[in-house]
C-alpha cells in the first residue's frame, strides 16, 4: 500500500513538474506571440517519458520479473492449447472433486443415522468426551479437569498450521449449555462413532478440510480436533444451531408473510418485544427463503411500501433493510387481524403460481398479543382440507401456540 502511495505521489510530483514547466512556456510564448519550437516539445515529452518509465521500472519490479525469466527461459517452451479439451479436462477434474465431497457427506450421514437407531437414551449415562473448550486443562493441583482430559495437539500445514489432532474430534457445547446435560451427553456418546467415519473420509480425499457434526441439541462434534478458546468473559457464542450451513439443511425452503399486530393494546413494551421476535425470526431465514412482514391495526401497512403484494428473497441485504423499516412502527387503533389474513393468504396463492418462490412450503406467522376470535371462515377459504400454509402465533399473553391449519 505505502510503495502504490509512493507510486502515485512520484507519477504526481512528475506531471506537476511538467505541466508546470509546459504552463510557464506556453505562458512565455503566447506572451511573446511565438509558437513552441518542435524540437522544444520532444524534449518534453523525452524527459517525461524518462521519468515514467525510470518509476515505472522501479515500483513495478519489470526488471526482476525480466531477471526471473531469463532464468527459466530455456526451460520454458509455448504450446498450442486446444481450448474445448482444455475445458472437458475441467469440467471432469470438478466432477470428480465434487463426487468425492458428496461421497464424505453421504457416508457421514448413513453413520450418523445408523448410529442413531441404534442408541437407545439413557438419562443417567456417565461419558466422559473432549469438550473443546476444556481439554488439556488443569486444576491448581495439576490433575486434568473434567472433560479435559489430555488431547494432543500438532500444528499442521494442511489445516492453516493450527494445532489439531487428525485422529479425533472433539465436541464444542455453547456457554448457555450444561456440558453434562443428559440429551448432550447421549448425543455425544452416541456421534463418536463418526471419528473413524472423518479419518477415513480424510484418508480417501486428503483436500478435505473441515469435517463437523452440528446437532439439534446444540453440540457441535468436529474433526480435526482442535480447541476453543472463550473470549475475554469466558464466553463462547458459537452455536451450530445459529449458523446459516444447518439451518438450510435443518429446514426446507419456504415462503413466509409476517403480520405484525400495532393496535393500542400493543404499545410499550409489548411492541419492542414484537420487533425484537421479527428480527429473531429474520434471523432463522436462509438465501431459499422468501418473505414479507405487513403490521395491521384498522389498515395494512407493509413495512416496506415498495413491495406491496409480493416477496422477496431473505438474503442478508433485504432482512437488514427490512430491520431498519422495523423502527418505524408504533401503536395505535384496533387490530382488525381478519384483514391481515386475508391479504397473507392472498399474497402466498399469487406468488406460488409465479414460481418465483421457495415452491415448497408457505407459512404465515402472526406477532400479537391475542386474537378475539378463530377466524375458521378465513381458513376454511384458504386453508382447508389440503392446509398448505402453516400458522404460528406467539401470544405475549400466553404460551406460545400453533394455530389453525
Amino acid at each position: 500500500m505505502a510503495e502504490n502511495l509512493n507510486l502515485l505521489r512520484a507519477f504526481g510530483g512528475v506531471f506537476f513538474i511538467f505541466w508546470t514547466a509546459f504552463n510557464t512556456a506556453l505562458v512565455d510564448v503566447v506572451g511573446s506571440e511565438q509558437q513552441i519550437p518542435l524540437s522544444v516539445v520532444k524534449l518534453w515529452a523525452s524527459a517525461f517519458g524518462g521519468e515514467i518509465k525510470s518509476i515505472a521500472a522501479k515500483y513495478s519490479g519489470s526488471q526482476l520479473l525480466q531477471k526471473k525469466y531469463k532464468e527459466y527461459e530455456k526451460d520454458v517452451a509455448i504450446e498450442e492449447i486446444d481450448g474445448l479439451q482444455l475445458v472437458k479436462k475441467l469440467a471432469k477434474n470438478m466432477e470428480e472433486m465434487f463426487h468425492k465431497k458428496s461421497e464424505a457427506v453421504r457416508r457421514l450421514v448413513e453413520a450418523a443415522e445408523d448410529a442413531y437407531l441404534k442408541h437407545e437414551f439413557d438419562a443417567d449415562l456417565q461419558y466422559e468426551y473432549f469438550n473443546a473448550v476444556l481439554i488439556n486443562e488443569r486444576d491448581e493441583e495439576g490433575n486434568y479437569l473434567e472433560l479435559g482430559k489430555e488431547f494432543i495437539l500438532v500444528p499442521n500445514d494442511h489445516f492453516n498450521n493450527l494445532p489439531v489432532n487428525i485422529s479425533l474430534s472433539d465436541v464444542q457445547v455453547p456457554t448457555n449449555m450444561y456440558n453434562k446435560d443428559p440429551a448432550i451427553v447421549n448425543g455425544v456418546y452416541w456421534s463418536e462413532s463418526l471419528n473413524k467415519v472423518f479419518v477415513d473420509n480424510f484418508d480417501r480425499d486428503p483436500s478435505l478440510i473441515w469435517q463437523y457434526f452440528g446437532s439439534a441439541k446444540g453440540f457441535f462434534r468436529q474433526y480435526p480436533g482442535i480447541k476453543w478458546e472463550p473470549d475475554e468473559n469466558g464466553v463462547i457464542a458459537f452455536d451450530c444451531r445459529n449458523r446459516k450451513w444447518y439451518i438450510q439443511a435443518a429446514t426446507s425452503p419456504k415462503d413466509v408473510v409476517i403480520l405484525v399486530d400495532v393496535s393500542g393494546s400493543m404499545k410499550g413494551l409489548r411492541l419492542t418485544i414484537a420487533k425484537q421476535t421479527v428480527s429473531s425470526i429474520l434471523d432463522t431465514l436462509g438465501d431459499d427463503d422468501f418473505f414479507n412482514i405487513i403490521a395491521y391495526n384498522e389498515e395494512l401497512h407493509y413495512v416496506e411500501p415498495c413491495l406491496n403484494g409480493t416477496l422477496v428473497q431473505a438474503d442478508r441485504a433485504n432482512k437488514e433493510h427490512f430491520r431498519e423499516h422495523l423502527d418505524k412502527l408504533f401503536a395505535k387503533g384496533i387490530g382488525m387481524l381478519d384483514i391481515a389474513l386475508n391479504e397473507a393468504f392472498n399474497m402466498l396463492n399469487e406468488f406460488n403460481h409465479t414460481g418465483q418462490g421457495s415452491i415448497c412450503s408457505q407459512a404465515i406467522m402472526l406477532i400479537t398479543d391475542g386474537a378475539v376470535d378463530t377466524y375458521d371462515t378465513i381458513f376454511a377459504k384458504y386453508n382447508w382440507p389440503d392446509r398448505k400454509v402453516s400458522m404460528l402465533s406467539p401470544l405475549f399473553n400466553g404460551k406460545p401456540e400453533a394455530s389453525c391449519p
